[in-house]
Order: C-alpha cells, then sequence, then structure tokens
C-alpha cells in the first residue's frame, strides 16, 4: 500500500469535523535520520526490510488534529498484539521506524507516534540541546492524551489493544513507566535506560519513581551501569522501591553498557545488551499477554 492510499485510509476513519493544522510543527515523518542524532554508524546500523510487512506513515487523530506516525505490521492476517513505541528526543527517526518493522516482522502492529509534533519541527533538529528543549515543551499530560489515541487508532487498524504493550526508548524509556502507571488497558511495558528522578515542574509534575505505587501494567527497565546520564543510585531506589510495592516490575543493569546501548546507528551502540534485552522484552510480554 502506498504512502498517499495509507493516509486516505486513515482519514476515511476520522470524524467529518474537519481538523486544523495549526498549532502542529510537525505535520509528517522525516526520512533517514534527525541531524540531532550526530553521525551515523553506518557499519552497526540494522536494517529490517519491509518484506511481507504493511508499513508506512500513518494519521492518527487526536482531538486537536492528526500526529504523524509511523505504523508495522504483517501484510496478511490478524488481528496482531499492539505494542506502542515510543521515540528518543529525536522524534521518530529511522531508527523508531526499524524498531517498529522489527516487531512486525514478530507478528505484531507497531506503532511510534511523533510526540513532538505540536513542540517542534523535528526535522530542523541539529543538536541533543534542541531535542531536549522540545521534550521539555510537550507535557506528561498531552503524551498520555496522545498514545490513549493512538492504541484507539490501532484498535481501528489490526491492532489487538487487549494484547497492549509498550516500550520506550531514553526520553522513550520514561514514558514507558508514566504510561505504565496509566493506562489501565496497558499489559506490560518494558523502558529502555527512562530517567527516574528529576525536578518536578509544571509540564512533567512526577517521576517514574514516584508512581511505583500506582503501576497498572509490570515494567521491565534495561539499564546501563555505565550510564552518565542515570547514576547507578537511581536505578537501585527504583529497584528498591518495586521490591517495596511488591510490584511486579524487573530492572536489568547492564555491567559496562553506556546510555543508548540499545541504538545500533550511534557510538553508544553495544551488540550483547542490545540483544540481551531484545530477548527480555519478547519474554516479557509473552508472560504478562503483550504477545
Amino acid at each position: 500500500m502506498s504512502t498517499h492510499e495509507l493516509e486516505f485510509e486513515t482519514k476515511s476513519l476520522m470524524p467529518p469535523t474537519e481538523f486544523s493544522r495549526r498549532g502542529f510543527l510537525t505535520t509528517s515523518l522525516i526520512a533517514g535520520f534527525t541531524l540531532a542524532t550526530g553521525p551515523v554508524n553506518a557499519q552497526s546500523v540494522i536494517t529490517t526490510d519491509t518484506n511481507g510487512l504493511t508499513a508506512g506513515e500513518v494519521k492518527v487523530p487526536v482531538p486537536d488534529g492528526t500526529l504523524p506516525a509511523y505504523r508495522a505490521m504483517p501484510a496478511t492476517g490478524g488481528t496482531f498484539p499492539t505494542v506502542l513505541v515510543v521515540q528518543e528526543i529525536f522524534g521518530v527517526h529511522e531508527h523508531i521506524k526499524d524498531v517498529c518493522r522489527r516487531f512486525a516482522k514478530l507478528g505484531y502492529y507497531a506503532v511510534a507516534p511523533e510526540l513532538f509534533a505540536r513542540a517542534t519541527d523535528v526535522s530542523k533538529l541539529t543538536t541533543i540541546e534542541e531535542g531536549r528543549a522540545a521534550a521539555a515543551k510537550v507535557s506528561d499530560k498531552q503524551v498520555m492524551s496522545d498514545l490513549d489515541a493512538t492504541t484507539a487508532f490501532a484498535k481501528t487498524e489490526k491492532g489487538d489493544v487487549n494484547r497492549l504493550g509498550i516500550t520506550g526508548f531514553c526520553y522513550g524509556g520514561r514514558v514507558v513507566w508514566l504510561y505504565s502507571a496509566h493506562s489501565s488497558a496497558l499489559k506490560a511495558g518494558v523502558a529502555w535506560y527512562g530517567r527516574i528522578t528529576g525536578t518536578p515542574n509544571e509540564m512533567q509534575p512526577k517521576n517514574p519513581i514516584d508512581l511505583v505505587d500506582s503501576l497498572k501494567a509490570p515494567v521491565l527497565g534495561l539499564y546501563g551501569a555505565a550510564d552518565q546520564g542515570i547514576p547507578n543510585a537511581d536505578v537501585e531506589k527504583m529497584q528498591a522501591a518495586l521490591k517495596a510495592a511488591k510490584k511486579p516490575s524487573e530492572i536489568v543493569l547492564y555491567d559496562g553498557a553506556p546510555h543508548g546501548f540499545h541504538a545500533d546507528y550511534r557510538p553508544s551502540y553495544r551488540e550483547t545488551p542490545a540483544k540481551d534485552g531484545w530477548q527480555r522484552l519478547r519474554a516479557w510480554f509473552q508472560q504478562n499477554g503483550a504477545a
């Protein structure tokens, strides 16, 4: 199916009210990688083809317009277990799209909404700092609403939202913890090196560690012991909080792994923990009804 056909199909599902694009700075996904990611480590980039898949950009209806998103699923059959894939601070670029295709090859309906669409034109991000600034403009409340809308959109296609999982990286890893405390429909979450603590503010009033008692779905946290942005002490604090709350969540701390160890397009990539984490993710989803 062509991109044009995908857009037509999506629009046909939308209410007759015409949504305004006012306020949306990103209206379509970028091709390739965001400049802010820096030089791409081409030797380690994993590329997943679309053979046997239906994959491409779609538009997710939200109350104030539409979010561009990348969706991938098997080309035949259905319905499929659904997984929400949450971006890094660089937006929905080629790596996030590829992760969606990896899930689709395993029989999932995978969808990654561009959560920064209102905050910035992600195609123009050139530095990590600009990505962080964009993230700071997006409220947690808005993100939860957008993920709910994305789940509803998946249901209109071939997504089985009774088998709903979520995974995310860096910025998205933090969002996984938050959404696992927000959504009663969620079956399981896997958070890759998501921030656990921080200074609360109006846009992000709570941190994952504040929401342990509120978790509605089990979360598997995958962290690097050599992460310079997330201290081991924070990870240990989260482990202790989960244990005290008797929550069926787990954290794995990979010795020597830096932040971004799953990002195969960046120098931070570490093949061994990345592959081990992926296998743990698959098992976690299977164990908890998200597969």
